[in-house]
């Protein structure tokens, strides 16, 4: 069925989002789920006068190769896939799960060698675009599996996708630019200071920014966006956090996490359910026990929790960090394999000093 508000979002990745230009090598990323708006981001580039790439993935073909890949098989890397990552200047993925449980019983261990394996993709793609070489975005189709995710029929949840990404407005791009505006007042007052302490019934945590860049994230990397975040002092975070919802990695979830940091490092750390995979995660890499992303969302059209760390993480009145590999961009120097956002509700008795003077309270800027 066609839908307007998926045309535009289509457009928004294409002509905003990554801004593609005549002659740039696009790939189109996405699941067999996803074909109605890839077609129409195939379209999109192609007017553009783009070079499109189509990469299609299969969740029953993952699962497959998990279960019964050898371990030469496992640190294979596709030699297209490298080269597309070294050369490509664009990267539009697109997700649409059919099933968010379907790697639920593929074992931690298994997941994890896997995505050490795979670490140098993620590598160059995130340092090339530190560099300002490849152009990225993320976006979800909304399907069944989410909408059930999110408890939501899929008609509401369509309307909260469309909605948290402005195109249910006129002109989505005016939308993302007037957000824009908003968070470059707050990173450019971020810039220059050095410390910051986050207090609250679920937070008592401290952490450096010395010398690091808060990024403005307006639409460009992420669909839906808005956020501000930067890659903490490595060996600066100390104190401790219980985040308030799920963390899910590879369809399954880890819920009541709660972490303490001494010296920038994860010190201790519980979960009330699948503490496995809290703790193979910690244990992938040396790097995966620091902070590689803190961060601020500001997108107070994700009023709820849907199971999508593309849109919980954004929760306006939420802070969230990630675990494992940092932003370059940032100023980040933490390498691992592990890239994990876990959100921390501040809406509510919660207060973000900076410098000492009160930045944030209760889900709201205050400077």
């Amino acid at each position: 069925m066609s839908d307007s508000r998926r045309r535009k979002l289509a457009q928004l990745l294409v002509n905003y989002s990554t801004a593609v230009q005549a002659g740039d090598w696009v790939g189109i990323l996405g699941e067999c789920g996803s074909l109605p708006i890839l077609r129409d981001v195939y379209e999109s580039v192609i007017d553009a006068g783009g070079h499109p790439s189509l990469l299609i993935g299969d969740d029953q073909m993952q699962r497959y190769f998990l279960r019964q890949a050898s371990d030469e098989q496992m640190s294979w890397i596709d030699p297209g896939l490298k080269r597309y990552t070294e050369e490509a200047d664009v990267y539009i993925r697109i997700g649409a799960p059919e099933n968010t449980r379907a790697m639920s019983n593929i074992s931690a261990s298994r997941m994890q060698a896997w995505r050490a394996a795979q670490s140098e993709i993620l590598r160059t793609r995130l340092e090339r675009s530190a560099r300002g070489e490849f152009r990225w975005v993320g976006a979800l189709y909304p399907t069944q599996a989410s909408a059930q995710e999110a408890n939501m029929s899929l008609e509401e949840y369509e309307d909260f996708v469309y909605g948290a990404c402005f195109c249910d407005a006129d002109d989505p791009a005016a939308e993302w630019r007037k957000l824009s505006e908003m968070q470059q007042h707050k990173v450019d007052y971020l810039g220059g200071k050095s410390h910051i302490k986050l207090r609250g019934p679920h937070i008592d945590l401290e952490l450096s920014i010395a010398g690091r860049s808060f990024v403005n994230s307006d639409g460009k990397r992420n669909m839906p966006s808005g956020e501000i975040f930067t890659g903490p002092v490595e060996d600066s975070v100390n104190g401790w956090v219980r985040f308030s919802y799920p963390a899910i990695v590879g369809g399954r979830a880890v819920s009541g996490i709660e972490l303490k940091f001494v010296d920038g490092a994860v010190s201790d750390a519980s979960a009330a359910m699948n503490e496995d995979l809290l703790q193979a995660q910690l244990n992938t890499d040396a790097g995966a026990r620091y902070l590689g992303e803190f961060a601020i969302g500001t997108n107070f059209g994700i009023d709820r929790f849907t199971g999508m760390i593309l849109y919980d993480e954004k929760i306006g009145g939420t802070v969230h960090m990630a675990i494992g590999m940092g932003y370059p961009e940032t100023g980040s120097r933490n390498k691992s394999a592990v890239h994990w956002d876990m959100i921390c509700d501040m809406r509510e008795d919660s207060e973000i000093f900076v410098d000492g003077e009160l930045f944030y309270r209760n889900g709201a800027f205050v400077v």
